[in-house]
């Protein structure tokens, strides 16, 4: 079994050391259509007041992100020649005041912007961010990874199989296909990012869950996600309230009635936060950080003992 190992990881700013320690890093959605809390969050003093309550309930870190990647969204047209769904004068209007505000009343904290737009995640590095979150691992915007380059930014790159609109009718992988999947996108996201001039230490992965995963194929990838450390860098994960968990519940529990909310995904997204953990992930992304901070320091120290 491949094990983290400590590590720095380069940002804008300063260095984050991983591996010795979990980092959690809280979502804030800056959206009226996100599939965990769209719509509670749009407003930017809303977004402002839960970014300071999810630093002041432990969070190492914030991911801002203003367009929504859910199943079916046309998140990623653009590239297409096709309208995306928020453009990207409008994800800038809802997240550069959110930013600004947050740095205002919190300046030393650590803000992601989690965007595939190239021109969105030059404005929010100028307003302060220090790490660009691209769901699409640099592949639906050409001009991303030279953004990051110059900005000398952290960067996460995740691993996405199509867009969202094309996630339903995807056929479904072997359970054994599913890894080498997923590292043969990552591996091809991470030769984007040094061809562009992205410095090694910069990057963290992050395996992707639910972004054209089925359901039992999020499993297989959990199941084997530390042998992605092979790739030489650390790993996020992002397993906070997903689809498949609320589908295993739904399957094991009788008065589930076949739906299970995202606020009804809690427990279940500690238990897969845990199991990540275990399976060498740096970094976990989470909606409910108290929580998250408390399973987390339970695993570190299984970790540590193992």
């Amino acid at each position: 079994m491949w094990r983290r190992q400590p590590v720095e990881w380069r940002l804008r700013r300063r260095a984050l050391r991983l591996g010795e320690r979990t980092l959690v890093m809280g979502v804030v959605n800056i959206t009226p259509d996100s599939f965990s809390d769209g719509g509670l969050y749009l407003q930017a003093e809303a977004a402002i007041e839960h970014g300071i309550r999810l630093l002041d309930e432990g969070a190492d870190l914030l991911d801002l992100g203003a367009e929504s990647t859910r199943p079916g969204s046309r998140a990623g047209d653009s590239s297409a020649g096709v309208s995306a769904a928020v453009s990207a004068e409008e994800e800038q209007a809802r997240l550069l005041p959110v930013i600004e505000g947050l740095l205002r009343a919190r300046p030393e904290a650590i803000l992601s912007v989690d965007t595939y737009k190239a021109s969105t995640a030059r404005a929010a590095l100028a307003a302060g961010v220090e790490i660009v979150n691209d769901v699409s691992g640099f592949s639906w915007d050409t001009g991303m990874a030279q953004v990051c380059a110059e900005a000398g930014c952290g960067v996460v790159l995740m691993h996405t199989r199509g867009k969202p609109d094309q996630w339903r009718a995807q056929p479904q992988l072997p359970s054994d296909a599913v890894l080498a999947t997923v590292r043969a996108g990552l591996e091809a996201s991470l030769q984007i990012a040094l061809a562009a001039g992205v410095a090694p230490e910069a990057i963290v992965l992050d395996p992707g869950y639910g972004f054209g995963k089925r359901f039992g194929e999020n499993y297989a990838l959990l199941a084997r996600q530390d042998e992605l450390l092979a790739l030489g860098r650390p790993l996020l994960a992002g397993v906070s309230r997903k689809s498949f968990l609320a589908r295993t519940l739904a399957d094991s529990l009788p008065a589930a009635d076949g739906q299970v909310s995202a606020e009804a995904r809690e427990t279940a997204s500690v238990a897969a936060l845990v199991t990540a953990i275990l399976h060498g992930a740096s970094i976990v992304r989470v909606h409910s950080v108290r929580s998250a901070v408390e399973a987390a320091a339970i695993a570190d120290a299984v970790f540590a003992a193992g």
